[in-house]
């Protein structure tokens, strides 16, 4: 295949397909807003699933630079009432099949698996227009287009590829996370540290639950998940952090001390992030010379597979145009008949359906059951 391809977006998608591409000999461009690799955080803890994100990671042949950032015995899993029962205390023992590495450690990688120059920074998409014959043209922000007769969306929830092929945009949950962090927890905050453990905690409720991640070293990533309205949170002020954290943490009074300390000892200003989502089982017509991938494609509330789905999508996309270099479109036509139903299917936690937030099944007992029906 000798048809250049340019990609929107440079996250864990497109930069998946663009290494898959690469190891096939594809050429490929990819265009991203941000202006470096180290212009900001790329976020918490990610589960690598061994049925999606190390497939494709074995597609881009990275397993062993996927396996040397793996940090150990972060599988564990701790499961808590609101009073602090710890009602599943579970070991990493090597077996889960999702490990977990830092999601800018796993970034770094699919970079420096690519030729100098394929990732062109400081690109911000504006606007997009069909020229006809599968070609499109991308105009960035600042200046600039590009004229591509193979475009790939990989530019998230607020896609400006996306509008080439659906009328669909992101809505608004009903959930949004707040997050916070605790440093050199196991001395400054031990309370919450014991409760963490050496992986994830999760304390569930309806409407309201805590998620914490143990990261590098003593690090506690804290994610404070509420179903509220949206105008609930925009009377919050999150430029006081003292008094958006302490609005926060009233929300869980009652709840055990090492708990709320996830929220109420936060060593920085809380962030909060309202959750979209795309129709559940979005999908377009196919349209010439234009696809989507991860969030662009299928945006759906973090559940732990996004990451996953979206460099698997990368992957199988990759694989497809390879599989068909002269022939695009039914390269494209392949990879969304897989993608559209595999991205369609029902949230999951070690394989069982999960109640949303705002059931009155989300309780820890009832993940527990969930997760023991599960291992039977």
């Amino acid at each position: 295949m000798h048809t250049p391809v340019t990609i929107i977006g440079a996250g864990l998608g497109g930069l998946t397909l663009a290494r898959v591409l690469h190891l096939h000999g594809i050429p490929v461009t990819v265009y991203e807003a941000e202006s470096s690799p180290t212009v900001r955080t790329q976020g918490g803890m990610l589960d690598i699933h061994d049925y999606s994100g190390q497939l494709a990671l074995k597609a881009a042949g990275l397993m062993d630079e996927f396996h040397a950032i793996v940090l150990e015995g972060r599988q564990a899993t701790r499961v808590l009432d609101p009073d602090g029962t710890v009602l599943l205390h579970k070991v990493d023992d090597g077996m889960g099949g999702r490990p977990e590495v830092q999601r800018g450690d796993l970034r770094q990688i699919l970079l420096d698996s690519l030729p100098a120059g394929t990732v062109r920074w400081g690109h911000k998409a504006g606007s997009t227009r069909a020229l006809g014959g599968g070609r499109h043209e991308v105009t960035f922000d600042g200046g600039g287009t590009v004229v591509t007769s193979l475009l790939v969306g990989a530019d998230g929830a607020w896609s400006r590829i996306r509008p080439l092929l659906t009328t669909a945009t992101p809505e608004y949950a009903g959930t949004s996370v707040v997050e916070t962090y605790l440093f050199h927890a196991d001395t400054r905050h031990p309370a919450a540290a014991k409760a963490v453990g050496g992986g994830l905690l999760i304390a569930p409720s309806p409407g309201k639950e805590i998620f914490a991640h143990r990261e590098n070293g003593d690090t506690l990533h804290t994610y404070v998940a509420l179903t509220r309205p949206q105008d609930w949170f925009a009377a919050i002020d999150f430029t006081d952090a003292a008094a958006a954290t302490a609005r926060i943490a009233r929300e869980f009074d009652g709840w055990a001390p090492e708990l709320t300390a996830l929220i109420a000892e936060g060593d920085t200003a809380p962030v909060l992030r309202p959750q979209y989502a795309l129709p559940t089982g979005h999908r377009w017509d196919r349209v010439p010379g234009v696809t989507l991938l991860g969030d662009a494609a299928h945006l759906a509330p973090p559940n732990g597979d996004g990451a996953n789905l979206a460099m698997l999508d990368g992957a199988e996309l990759g694989k497809a145009l390879a599989a068909h270099p002269d022939d695009i479109e039914a390269a494209l036509t392949e990879y969304e008949q897989a993608m559209f139903p595999r991205s369609a299917e029902a949230t999951t936690f070690e394989g069982g359906a999960v109640p949303g937030i705002d059931s009155e099944h989300n309780t820890a007992q009832s993940l527990i059951n969930m997760i023991t029906e599960k291992s039977q």
